[in-house]
């Protein structure tokens, strides 16, 4: 009996650890020692270094304008995907003989994929954690209430781990196709262009190439981080910063009489309206100074109404209308009219203010992008795509590690 119980219990060892989530749980409890014995943690101080300079470059910019959105939230998201890549870029290839041994010895694949998924989900969480806070810690304004609940912050931080984890899965896969860390580390920084260049943030895209950026995480996750910033509702400040620059330089035009008459003529313009009711007089003194002013608005009124003097109710639409209307006024329709001016004498026209939100509200309607809709729909589609991006990433880890006893290194 002592000689049986002796030959039996190896078996019972044996047979306690060769189920799938027993692999799995071995395989979690050894990433977690090499985490601490072999300094695996030192992704998370430069996690910690990336996000505090990020966050401080753009404090400034996010959620103040759609360019600073937009620029900020593809900064935040290629810090995801930096800290994605840089998680798991080396675990696969640095123990690929040690793997190999151990599905000869029965190791199951899927349960080695299972426990890198836990992990690497674990890590990725700290990192999210560290992402949102540092950047909030170095300025950043987020709003106070999200979408889904009273608190802006637990959206974000869900969305950052995404982004993250998809990364993270991707360079798994890479990591599992690659036989040597050195082969890895010369793939990895291709992979972060491929991601920069077709994210769509940086730069627009040709026709032909639009396609690909589907299969990019980058490309979801900066619409995804960019619609979660509430893009389309912030103002497109670059126009008027730009004509505001620039408010002082003067700016010449030739036009036709005809031209100007065919645009003082568009009645269903807010803006041709208000030109419509100002006076001759008012006109002329505002010109004036004009020196390239060709055509007297006061001698052409004079023409129309056969009077040395123009009358105080006579106003631009009434010339504008008399000139149109007569046929004898082909040939001074014919006649060039240049104008120079300043944009500071056009925004003291209609009034700063008024100019100012006039630009804005137009340039920002024009831009505005579906994609960028702060709306459940669209948060919920794009949290799904980044789900999708981690499944498919693990699943062509787990089946490329299959054909490891093949690998003739």
């Amino acid at each position: 009996m002592p000689d049986q119980n002796r030959q039996e219990a190896p078996r019972r060892i044996h047979m306690r650890y060769r189920g799938h989530l027993g692999q799995a749980r071995i395989f979690l409890v050894k990433m977690l020692r090499m985490f601490i014995y072999q300094k695996d943690w030192i992704v998370l101080p430069m996690a910690t270094m990336i996000a505090g300079l990020v966050g401080f470059v753009v404090r400034d910019r996010f959620f103040y304008s759609m360019e600073g959105t937009l620029v900020s939230a593809l900064a935040l998201a290629c810090v995801c995907i930096w800290n994605g890549c840089f998680n798991s870029i080396q675990v696969i290839c640095r123990e690929r003989d040690v793997i190999k041994r151990e599905h000869r010895a029965g190791l199951h694949m899927s349960s080695y994929i299972l426990a890198h998924m836990l992990y690497q989900a674990l890590l990725c969480m700290i990192q999210t954690i560290i992402t949102v806070y540092i950047t909030w810690a170095v300025g950043v304004n987020y709003p106070a209430k999200g979408l889904f609940t009273p608190f802006y912050l637990p959206e974000l931080c869900v969305s950052i781990f995404l982004i993250t984890y998809a990364a993270d899965m991707m360079s798994l896969w890479i990591s599992a196709m690659c036989h040597t860390t050195t082969i890895a580390m010369t793939v990895m920084p291709m992979v972060l262009i491929l991601q920069l260049v077709f994210s769509g943030g940086m730069m627009s895209l040709p026709a032909q190439l639009k396609p690909v950026t589907n299969l990019i995480i980058c490309n979801h996750g900066l619409k995804l981080i960019t619609a979660q910033a509430d893009y389309n509702s912030q103002p497109l400040a670059s126009v008027w910063n730009t004509l505001f620059s620039v408010r002082y330089d003067e700016f010449s035009i030739t036009v036709k009489v005809g031209q100007v008459l065919d645009y003082l003529n568009n009645a269903d313009d807010p803006a041709v309206e208000e030109i419509r009711k100002t006076g001759i007089t008012d006109a002329e003194l505002y010109l004036k100074d004009n020196a390239d002013l060709e055509i007297s608005f006061q001698e052409i009124a004079k023409e129309i109404t056969g009077s040395q003097r123009v009358p105080k109710n006579v106003t631009i639409g009434d010339l504008a209308e008399r000139l149109s209307a007569d046929p004898d006024a082909e040939e001074l329709r014919e006649q060039p009219l240049t104008i120079t001016f300043t944009p500071d004498q056009l925004i003291r026209m209609v009034g700063e203010d008024d100019a100012r939100n006039y630009i804005l509200d137009k340039t920002s309607e024009a831009a505005k992008k579906a994609e960028y809709d702060y709306t459940a729909e669209n948060i919920l589609r794009y949290w799904w795509i980044m789900i999708c991006f981690v499944l498919v990433f693990a699943a062509l880890a787990m089946i490329t590690l299959e054909f490891i006893d093949k690998d003739k290194r």
